[in-house]
């Protein structure tokens, strides 16, 4: 689920530029004995969140194949591969596998043609239309990598194959099932995005804000029956959710700074069944997304105090008054740890040349619940990067007047596979090899 990030210029000085790591050689000998038909794969067989039992089976094998020791099942469907290589620092590295309720129609002989049933008991399409399957291929060749070069490493690393990403609730899943506890707590976190909007060959990493906040909030305005020719009789819950749905507007115009960026989306309005009938009860569902605590808890405050004062408004008894949820789809705001973010910069310009790091302006408010893994009280700093998926010539098309490049969560979503599992795969192995180099420190404050 990535619309594009937050970026801030950083100036950093690079190292001198080579046309890529040494290893290149073999991940792409890998990618075209292995790592291809696995993507094939998982992306002509996605699974939905929470229900992703195939892709987390083979993802187990694959790692132990790589000689990890895994453990399944971590918080529902999730995978954790320990592989160990001395003394030194833990990385925890991680990739989601969950697609997404989308018929696809991307025109690839590859394309989906699945349905499942979701965690919700209505059965579904689905389809990677998010990149999630170049992300498990990537941690893969990643750790197909790293097994290879013990000699250049020492320490542990964490394969994490996360569930339920595009519902953001895997990642507290896993944690809340002892992933900081049961396994070796990492001194590092990392994790990429393949990004439809950005070239291929081209990262981008960036300190600070990387992806807002999200809570999806349920409201249940309970009203009074009656016949539409004597709503008089009655407590309208469609006119009541209807005045809900404009208040709300007033948050960010008129209660958050305007500086401060926030969002309050009323996506499903449902309520009734017959023209004539006014119904006892409306349902809404709510997407709320902000770039930092304060006014995220302002946001969710305001929800409930105008959906109660318009039911009071209406003179609802106490105990009527509309119902306010929050769900469990909710998520801190990303945020890149400063200076692991500049370090892995100059990694990145090290092994692919300067001209590796794009930069694109932040056009929405997309959520990522890696943010669970790097909250404050863990005190593991992390670092989120994004892995171009288009060639350059489509986006030119499209700057052109061309076909426009489809989007993320669209059915008509495709990236480059192979460019972009074999960045992916390079960019995250020199990662770790950096972070894990032979007499490096585990992070400061751990």
């Amino acid at each position: 689920m990535r619309l594009k990030p937050l970026f801030l210029a950083t100036a950093l000085l690079a190292a001198p530029a080579l046309a890529a790591p040494d290893f290149a050689p073999a991940v792409k000998a890998d990618y075209d004995k292995h790592l291809e038909a696995l993507f094939l794969d998982f992306h002509k067989n996605p699974e939905l969140s929470y229900v992703e039992t195939r892709t987390a089976r083979i993802m187990a094998k694959e790692l132990r194949a790589a000689g990890a020791t895994v453990t399944e099942g971590v918080g529902g469907t999730g995978v954790v591969g320990i592989m160990k290589n001395g003394e030194g620092p833990t990385v925890l590295v991680r990739a989601d596998m969950d697609g997404l309720p989308v018929k696809e129609d991307s025109g690839l002989p590859y394309s989906s043609t699945a349905r499942q049933v979701d965690i919700d008991g209505k059965e579904m399409p689905v389809m990677h239309a998010c990149g999630h399957d170049v992300h498990i291929t990537s941690l893969v060749g990643t750790a197909r990598r790293l097994a290879a070069m013990k000699d250049r490493w020492r320490g542990t690393i964490l394969f994490i194959v996360q569930p339920a990403e595009e519902r953001i609730g895997g990642a507290r899943k896993m944690l809340e099932d002892g992933l900081y506890t049961r396994f070796p707590k990492p001194d590092y976190a990392l994790a990429f995005h393949v990004s439809a909007g950005t070239p291929t060959g081209k990262l981008i990493m960036e300190p600070g804000l990387n992806y807002s906040s999200s809570d999806s909030v349920d409201i249940v305005v309970h009203g009074v029956g009656a016949h539409g020719a004597s709503p008089h009789m009655g407590k309208d819950p469609i006119v009541m959710g209807a005045e809900i749905v404009m208040a709300l507007q007033t948050l960010v115009s008129r209660e958050i700074a305007p500086l401060k960026p926030g969002v309050v989306t009323v996506g499903s309005f449902h309520s009734g069944l017959k023209h004539n009938i006014i119904s006892d009860r409306a349902e809404m569902q709510l997407t709320v997304r902000s770039d930092d605590e304060e006014t995220r808890q302002k946001l969710l405050e305001g929800i409930k105090r105008i959906a109660t004062n318009v039911g009071r408004m209406n003179g609802l008894p106490e105990d009527k008054l509309p119902e306010v949820k929050v769900s469990f789809e909710s998520t801190p705001a990303t945020m890149n740890d400063p200076e692991l973010t500049a370090r892995m910069r100059q990694v990145f310009q090290a092994h692919f040349g300067e001209d590796v790091l794009h930069f694109e302006p932040r056009e929405g408010m997309g959520a990522e619940d890696f943010a669970y893994f790097v909250q404050p009280e863990h005190k593991v700093p992390g670092a989120y990067f994004a892995v171009g998926g288009t060639p350059q010539a489509d986006i030119d098309a499209e700057d052109a007047g061309g076909p426009p490049v489809p989007s993320h969560h669209s059915p008509f979503f495709k990236v480059a596979a192979e460019p972009s599992v074999r960045l992916g795969t390079e960019a995250m192995t020199v990662a770790v090899l950096d972070l894990l180099k032979p007499g490096a420190s585990a992070a400061a404050g751990q």
